[in-house]
């Protein structure tokens, strides 16, 4: 996966020993070993995932909660992000990266 992401080893390693700690992914040592889900890719938002590696985006209270007081703008950003990464899971990702590589390419 590293390889093909062209992403540092290393760096794919931290991510993915944060998910681990985050109960998003599994880990197995031995000859058969590696990372999976915990859960089915269609119960794992990616809000789960972004918030796993990058921290907290989401306001107090999940993406649905209304904004009290002094509302700025960044403040709606971040709710919308949060409610629109929390409606996408990996297989909603999956079936997007699918359908992305099936496409027809044109070259002009």
């Amino acid at each position: 996966m590293a390889e093909a992401r062209a992403i540092p080893l290393h760096f794919l390693e931290q991510i993915f020993a944060g998910l681990r700690r985050a109960g998003i992914l599994q880990s197995q040592r031995g000859v058969k070993g590696g990372y999976s889900f915990r859960r089915l890719p269609a119960e794992v938002s990616i809000l789960e995932v972004v918030e796993a590696v990058d921290g907290r985006i989401s306001p107090p209270g999940g993406p649905h909660a209304e904004a009290h007081g002094s509302e700025t703008v960044w403040t709606e950003a971040r709710a919308t992000l949060s409610e629109l990464l929390a409606g996408l899971t990996i297989a909603d990702m999956q079936e997007r990266e699918a359908r992305f590589e099936s496409a027809p390419m044109f070259h002009i």
